[in-house]
């Protein structure tokens, strides 16, 4: 599944997924808020497993996400 999305890191930061993904930082934190993507907090840091990644983006593939 990870590779049907060409995710080649464990975990994305912010800026990393921002860089990958054709979304804004607004829509990013909304995805998190509404529990379509998990973050996982490391001290101060945000992060991104890329198995999460990889389930957001399924769910987007599949249109179940909020708009």
């Amino acid at each position: 599944m990870l590779q049907d999305f060409n995710l080649t890191k464990t975990a994305y930061s912010v800026k990393d997924l921002l860089a990958q993904l054709p979304l804004g930082r607004t829509k990013l934190y909304a995805a998190i808020k509404c529990g379509d993507l998990k973050a996982t907090k490391y001290g101060k840091s945000t992060w991104f497993l890329a198995k999460d990644v990889a389930a957001f983006l399924s769910k987007l593939e599949g249109g179940s996400h909020a708009a």
